[in-house]
């Protein structure tokens, strides 16, 4: 997962629902390790009903909801029985802009558009049916892009994980205008 996360700066993310195709260039991800990360939904050896797809084989996508408002998009990266995955925080959209606004409403910041896990899950319409689907699928897949060079930094919304809060885990493009406006300097 810390080798898969930096790798996916560059992909584009394509997902296509009833009405309509969402494309965009990711441009910021987080790693979360598993069972020993106290920040991983996995902690502890979690196993339920609703994270289930996050102990899954690879390649798959883990959605869950926070706060009851966001659904958030990761890509499970661990053998099965391993729950590791990439968080999609933020992306530059690159197809669908029209569908992507009407998603997410009018806003006084084009950036804050896809420059989140909540927003750019808002504006690309994935929800909780894409739990467990394959990130190789008609609906949901990863397209090759230019590797772009990669900060760290400490993950977001996780302080109460303590020390693994502050892993640098995070990846993203310096200078992107739509990486996520908190924490954005490089930790190494």
């Amino acid at each position: 997962m810390l080798t898969v996360a930096p790798e996916c700066l560059g992909k584009v993310l394509v997902v296509q629902r009833p009405d309509g195709v969402a494309a965009g260039r990711i441009v910021e991800v987080e790693a979360y390790r598993g069972p020993e990360d106290r920040a991983a939904h996995s902690f502890g050896g979690r196993h339920t009903a609703r994270n289930h797809s996050l102990w899954c084989a690879g390649g798959v996508a883990y959605v869950f909801l926070v706060y009851g408002l966001h659904w958030h998009l990761n890509l499970v990266t661990g053998l099965e029985g391993e729950p590791q995955a990439v968080l999609i925080r933020g992306v530059e959209p690159l197809l669908g802009l029209e569908l992507m606004r009407q998603r997410r409403g009018p806003l006084r910041d084009e950036h804050a558009l896809t420059s989140g896990p909540g927003k750019l899950a808002r504006a690309f319409g994935v929800a909780r049916d894409l739990d467990g689907a394959a990130f190789t699928s008609e609906t949901l897949f990863l397209l090759d892009g230019p590797r772009l060079p990669a900060k760290r930094s400490a993950r977001i919304g996780v302080d109460d994980a303590g020390a693994w809060a502050r892993r640098p885990w995070r990846y993203f493009v310096a200078g992107s205008p739509w990486v996520s406006r908190a924490r954005t300097s490089a930790a190494g």
